[in-house]
């Protein structure tokens, strides 16, 4: 399928959720210019463990990845393709709470769009590249925010991560996963089951109750 983008379309696939039906989500892939797609396993298993808590997910390429238009934007202009795919799912049903996710590259990008974006009441962030990038903007955030890191992360080992996530406050928590790496290679259902904790029983769960409809 396609979703409309101000340079042209974006690629996505759309999950329904299992029932009780919780909220909706738009999760992000890592780097464009490292084979980083909506297909990345990290993405499609935290994607499906969405789907199993009840929410209905929204992945995508962004700008320059398969079949959707326009070019790599350094991780600015992929700002505005968040923003297309929240477009796309408040138009579904603008009554559904919304939790924005990514992972790595993915990550940095979903943080940025999804803290500016109305009705998202959730942030989720798969092996942030502190070593990359600069995560200083998650201080102080109104949302929760849930890191999920392998704590062999080649872009940002465990006790690093600790040490960001604690300057940033009490509004970020944490799941490291022992001898994961960046791509969680070998321990997907660890992954899915950090998701699926925050959401169902950590600190986003108030912000996406059951509704059953």
């Amino acid at each position: 399928m396609f979703i409309p983008a101000p340079h042209g379309q974006l690629e996505a696939t759309f999950r329904e959720g299992d029932d009780p039906v919780r909220g909706a989500a738009v999760f992000c892939h890592p780097h464009p210019l490292h084979g980083g797609t909506m297909h990345t396993k990290a993405v499609y298993r935290a994607a499906q463990a969405l789907n199993e808590s009840g929410f209905d997910v929204l992945r995508f390429n962004f700008r320059g990845v398969g079949a959707s238009t326009g070019s790599y934007g350094e991780g600015v202009d992929e700002i505005e393709d968040v923003d297309a795919a929240l477009d796309w799912l408040r138009a579904r049903d603008p009554r559904r709470p919304i939790l924005v996710g990514g992972f790595s590259f993915g990550s940095l990008v979903g943080l940025r769009a999804g803290l500016e974006a109305d009705g998202v009441r959730a942030l989720l962030a798969l092996g942030i590249p502190v070593r990359m990038y600069d995560f200083g903007f998650l201080e102080g955030a109104g949302v929760p925010i849930h890191v999920v890191q392998g704590e062999n992360d080649e872009f940002g080992p465990g006790p690093e991560i600790q040490e960001v996530v604690e300057s940033m406050g009490a509004g970020v928590t944490l799941d490291r996963i022992p001898g994961a790496d960046h791509y969680f290679n070998g321990h997907f259902e660890e992954l899915k089951v950090a998701v699926k904790g925050y959401v169902s029983g950590g600190a986003a769960t108030a912000a996406f109750p059951e509704t059953g409809a």
